[in-house]
């Protein structure tokens, strides 16, 4: 496309993003792949780009950052453009209004919500909202879960289930303090939940333990085997050995003795 006929095709009053056609026309007789074929097409995205910046705007407050729902308008735009049918008759801004909100709807379905949640709940979810607005008038009062279902001609427990979505639709940190009985900062949700293991200790001390059961003779092993794995008494350990029950005894206090010490004192848990 020549400089001049881009200049008078902008300049022209008519063509506008609302009545965008003109331009279409004479894209369409372009052949496709030329530097005026593509020319012309960057020309109808630049005129046309209003659109896309007055549909970001209506979706803001919801969320999503202008900037964010500008440029998936823009996205929706390209595509409206690049699909339009000049031949159907119909006008561009009837097919590319829905196009672009389109876009900027699944936006919102599949990219801002902090947890996974099926689409068709999502999409449920996007409808429930109208027709709470819309049974609001008709009853004068707030519908009931049964009621949207009717509505919407859905199962009651369909309706329960985008309801909870919802609630996936942001996340807190667990971290966050809320505020305080006395309007000062207080507890993060961190700090109100959960409780100390009372197994960790025990699992610590047996990792601090599992090397130096290594460097133990296998006789060694095979008592305390007996007694904290086969939970055998001693008098059962002193048959098995045929030995008396306080050589047991004393095997084991010496045994135990000597693997708490090795523990305790070398505290990368290496025997010297």
């Amino acid at each position: 496309m020549s400089p001049s006929t881009a200049r008078r095709l902008t300049a022209e009053p008519t063509v506008t993003y609302d009545k965008p056609e003109p331009l279409f026309a004479q894209w369409s007789q372009t052949e496709p792949g030329s530097d005026e074929h593509a020319a012309l097409r960057d020309l109808i995205i630049e005129t046309c780009l209003p659109l896309a910046e007055n549909i970001a705007r209506r979706f803001t407050g919801r969320g999503e950052t202008f900037e964010d729902l500008l440029q998936t308008a823009r996205v929706g735009l390209v595509v409206a453009i690049d699909r339009y049918d000049l031949t159907q008759g119909s006008p561009f801004l009837g097919f590319a209004v829905p196009t672009v909100m389109g876009e900027v709807r699944r936006h919102f379905r599949d990219r801002t919500w902090a947890l996974h949640v099926p689409r068709r709940d999502k999409e449920l979810h996007a409808q429930i909202r109208p027709a709470t607005e819309k049974l609001t008038r008709e009853l004068d009062r707030s519908p009931t879960a049964y009621e949207l279902a009717d509505e919407l001609g859905v199962e009651l427990a369909d309706i329960t289930r985008a309801m909870t979505a919802a609630e996936a639709h942001h996340t807190h940190s667990l971290d966050v303090r809320v505020q305080g009985s006395e309007g000062g900062p207080g507890q993060s949700i961190a700090d109100t939940v959960g409780a100390e293991d009372p197994a960790f200790e025990l699992a610590e001390r047996s990792l601090s333990v599992a090397p130096l059961l290594e460097t133990l003779s296998a006789d060694d092993r095979q008592l305390l085997t007996w007694r904290f794995y086969d939970s055998l008494t001693q008098a059962d350990m002193a048959e098995r050995l045929g030995v008396s029950q306080m050589s047991v005894s004393r095997k084991l206090t010496r045994l135990l003795d000597r693997l708490r010490a090795r523990a305790v004192d070398t505290g990368d848990h290496r025997v010297a």
